[in-house]
């Protein structure tokens, strides 16, 4: 946000609040002394929300070494109980946040890389104390005049409006349930009822128990002449990048005759493969979407390509890890923020991040805005716009760039900036598989239909469209007998007693 950082930096040009003899991090804090509580850490400028704000590092103890010597000494008021049963003392700033029964930062532990993070859960203004919360059992009596500290510093006028914008979109996207977890391991999976979102059910009673039924998509492939070279090519595989779970489902490998034909990816370009390996080109195949969930449907789907069978409920999620579970949160909140500054279009915003887990099938995220209004277009939806940049971008990018840094999202069709090259790598039809879309409002019978084609893995959005939504509103176009894809429908919880953010018009099209 430049106009942010722009106004920090006059507020810290002009008021002398923040001495240089403080400690500073990068992201605005510095520490303080207050009455009554010691030292404290504050914000020195605007901190948006969701900024990670701390990373500290963790002094672990044994059991052992904390009953014996630990507990008998300050450290006690400071510990935090890792999952294996030791006890981390957090170092930076990490012991330095005071209590707070209303917090304005929440923490996650993270036992892997044996660290604390801190995450700012609203826009912190200059001068606030930045607390977490220590839990119900205090050994102290809080002090109540610094629960909700306002800022002290005096703005002009150009700040004071850039202050309140902030602070009355952040009003708004707190409504919707996005705020970060405190703790427990990023591995750990989430229960369906404690999900952040509610999956739609299909409602399909059918099995593909015909060869007219199965559902396809298009994967590359590649024969191997010689079985010699399966290790090695199933070694290069698992080190490629190109494994995705979109293929999770199926075999690996095929045996057909004296030919051995190695299942490679989804991917929307053509894989490279390894020069030293005595091997034929990649092709394009059709393979089943899905597990075979019955003894008849195994039959057939192997004829395509050998297939797991799983036989499970007819509808059943996957599970989440608290990992993915944030990295969602995150998507939301990038749609609201990103809607909630839209002036002279619908408020309707798409996004489609990279994925969670398989990162090969696409190397950036994208956004993108309805612009029905600007360009006079109908059919310019927030969805549609999104599935035409993607395809844009793919059609422009060598092979070599799709696995490059990401870069600046696009924003609408008009405002992409594409790297153009001479070589198109385009060549799939199906532009979304094993992608997630992020989006306001749920998706129009249109954009449904169009997501469908794309291969779009699964949808999410915050308001629901009951006269014209795709998903579920006045039809589910995933759930129709006859569609050759099926994608996963979620809706984004409100929180309880509250309704969609204000600048979110429930009657738009999207």
């Amino acid at each position: 946000m430049a106009t942010t950082s722009t106004s920090s930096e006059k507020l810290s040009t002009k008021n002398s609040w923040c001495r240089s003899d403080w400690v500073l991090n990068r992201e605005g804090c510095c520490i303080k002394t207050a009455e009554g509580k010691g030292r404290g850490v504050y914000a020195s400028r605007i901190i948006p929300s969701q900024t990670v704000i701390e990373v500290s590092p963790v002094l672990l103890f044994t059991r052992t070494e904390y009953d014996n010597y630990g507990r008998h000494t300050i450290l006690d008021h400071y510990a935090f109980k890792w999952r294996d049963g030791r006890m981390a003392l957090a170092l930076g700033l990490g012991s330095l946040f005071n209590h707070s029964s209303n917090p304005n930062v929440s923490y996650t532990i993270d036992p892997a890389h044996d660290c604390i993070k801190y995450t700012t859960t609203r826009t912190i203004n200059p001068e606030e104390e930045l607390c977490i919360f220590y839990g119900h059992n205090l050994w102290f009596d809080p002090v109540g005049a610094t629960e909700n500290l306002e800022p002290q510093v005096c703005l002009d006028q150009s700040d004071q409006s850039e202050l309140l914008h902030i602070m009355a979109i952040d009003s708004e996207v707190d409504e919707v349930d996005i705020q970060p977890w405190n703790t427990g391991d990023l591995k750990d999976i989430v229960e369906a009822e404690a999900l952040p979102f509610l999956w739609k059910k299909l409602q399909i009673d059918e099995e593909e128990e015909s060869i007219e039924e199965v559902r396809t998509m298009q994967a590359w492939a590649v024969d191997i002449p010689d079985s010699k070279h399966i290790a090695t090519m199933l070694k290069w595989l698992k080190q490629s990048g190109l494994e995705s779970d979109a293929l999770s489902h199926l075999k690996r490998i095929r045996k057909r005759d004296s030919i051995s034909t190695l299942l490679l990816s989804v991917s929307s370009s053509v894989p490279l493969l390894p020069t030293n390996v005595d091997i034929g080109d990649p092709y394009q195949i059709s393979v089943p979407c899905n597990p075979a969930l019955t003894q008849t449907s195994l039959i057939l789907k192997n004829t395509l390509w050998p297939t797991v069978y799983a036989p499970r409920r007819k509808w059943e999620p996957e599970k989440w890890s608290t990992a993915k579970v944030q990295w969602a949160r995150d998507a939301i909140s990038h749609v609201l923020r990103n809607s909630a500054q839209i002036t002279d279009e619908l408020p309707v915003v798409a996004y489609v991040p990279k994925p969670f887990e398989d990162k090969a099938l696409l190397s950036r995220s994208f956004t993108a805005n309805d612009t029905r209004i600007s360009t006079g277009h109908p059919l310019r939806h927030a969805a549609m716009n999104i599935i035409r940049n993607i395809a844009d971008w793919r059609a422009k990018t060598t092979p070599a760039d799709l696995l490059a840094d990401p870069v600046k999202p696009a924003t609408s069709p008009s405002n992409t900036s594409l790297e153009n090259s001479d070589t198109s790598c385009n060549g799939a039809n199906y532009l979304l598989t094993g992608l997630t879309l992020f989006i306001t409002h749920e998706p129009c019978i249109m954009c449904s239909m169009a997501l469908l084609h794309s291969r779009v893995k699964e949808v999410f959005y915050i308001v629901p469209m009951p006269r014209t939504g795709g998903c579920g509103g006045s039809a589910c176009l995933p759930a129709l007998k006859g569609v050759n894809h099926r994608y996963s429908i979620a809706q984004w919880r409100q929180r309880e007693g509250s309704a969609a953010p204000a600048h979110l018009d429930e009657q738009v099209d999207a």
